[in-house]
């Protein structure tokens, strides 16, 4: 397993002179200033590889940008609208200019309007450290109260209404402008949304379902997965995250039967999965070391990390969306040390295969913050500290199970 950390650009406070500290092999980072549907340009790239190779003071850091995440799909492609074409176009040349500069590996999503969704950015737990969660309470409020969705009294039981009036109702005008930022926080851009302008985006979707936009998706792969396989490249969807429907808006990338209907529908190496631990393990009806059995060779890309769900659905009922929050890296609904048996299983398995792609490339996801990083305001989710932890502690699992004399994995 190789390991590789997220950096934001030169505007992170996590810097090119921490990351040397981490122990990662590579960079995963993006050209987050170019808007979803333009062009990614050889002069963009090379300008980005430049600032992952060389500290601003020409100090090299010995690491190369290896995945890009995200790549990111625009609203028009994914409603087949306005400009989707020409988007199109522009997505299959930039997987040329990328291939080009040598980075073949791409996480990408399929979520409508946004990339995930919480109601609180900084939680507080027992020891003091802070984390993201989310609330189905505190949405609730936010859906029926500040955005005044139509139909959205539909999607939640009496007792979720009933709770959500009640908190809604102790909000001041503060509270409730930090409660929208912190869901729309995980808009592309991160930039304030209006009531309308949510509103807006929303109607756009509403004649499209699940099924239409899992067919505007296996259109979007029969495009690109053919340029991605010629170039050799590697595209891995990200998970919806939460895995369930959110403000009346389909998910198609949620569960492991979700994802096998996209890599049946467009068979090719080149399209997989980036399989992150925390989105779908907010679903306890996930089993993600099976999944990683099932469906690895289709596994370009992991994302660990560690949920816990305060109310799941009691055995034997179906999965719903209830309240989590992002947990240590061992602590929580999934089993880290068994998907990482998994992972080199999977490894393993490709090396047999003589699969020059063997090593698996994952990353540190997210993390809790802790001791200098409290405060500090890193992009939420990505504190320096918090995932230096979580990344020793999966160092740890993989040295143990692949130890020569104690370890059970070759």
């Amino acid at each position: 397993m190789r390991a590789t950390w997220r950096w934001f650009g030169p505007r992170d406070l996590c810097t090119m002179a921490d990351i040397r500290h981490v122990e990662a092999k590579g960079i995963v980072t993006a050209l987050h200033h170019i808007p979803d549907g333009v062009l990614v340009t050889p002069e963009e790239i090379a300008k980005r590889q430049q600032e992952v190779r060389f500290l601003p003071d020409g100090t090299p850091t010995g690491l190369e940008w290896e995945i890009i995440e995200s790549l990111p799909v625009s609203e028009d492609i994914k409603q087949q609208s306005g400009d989707w074409r020409a988007h199109i176009a522009n997505y299959k040349q930039s997987l040329e200019n990328l291939a080009a500069a040598g980075i073949k590996t791409v996480c990408y999503n399929f979520m409508p309007i946004l990339d995930w969704t919480r109601t609180d950015l900084h939680y507080r737990l027992p020891t003091g450290a802070t984390c993201m969660r989310f609330d189905i309470y505190d949405f609730a409020a936010y859906d029926l109260h500040i955005l005044e969705r139509k139909g959205a009294e539909e999607d939640y039981s009496e007792e979720v209404r009933e709770e959500a009036a009640k908190r809604f109702a102790l909000l001041d005008d503060a509270a409730k402008e930090k409660l929208a930022g912190s869901i729309m926080c995980g808009l592309p851009g991160a930039k304030k949304q209006e009531v309308s302008d949510v509103l807006g985006a929303l109607g756009l979707y509403k004649d499209i379902d699940e099924d239409k936009l899992r067919a505007n998706f296996i259109d979007f792969l029969s495009e690109v997965i053919p340029v991605a396989e010629r170039l050799g490249m590697k595209m891995g969807c990200h998970p919806d995250d939460p895995p369930f429907p959110l403000l009346g808006l389909p998910r198609i990338s949620s569960t492991e039967e979700h994802f096998k209907k996209l890599l049946d529908a467009v068979d090719s190496p080149a399209n997989g999965i980036s399989l992150c631990s925390g989105s779908m393990g907010v679903r306890l009806d996930n089993d993600l070391p099976g999944m990683l059995d099932r469906l690895g060779d289709r596994v370009h890309f992991l994302h660990i990390r560690n949920v816990v769900s305060e109310n799941p659905a009691p055995a034997g009922e179906p999965a719903r969306l209830g309240n989590f929050y992002e947990s240590e890296h061992l602590i929580g609904n999934t089993d880290l040390v068994a998907l990482i048996a998994a992972t080199l299983r999977e490894e393993k398995r490709r090396r047999d295969a003589g699969r020059e792609d063997w090593e698996l490339p994952f990353r540190p996801d997210h993390g809790l913050d802790i001791l200098d990083d409290i405060g500090r305001g890193t992009q939420p989710g990505y504190p320096t500290i918090g995932r230096m932890k979580g990344l020793a502690e999966m160092n740890g699992i993989i040295a143990a199970l692949t130890h020569q004399t104690f370890g059970k994995i070759a």
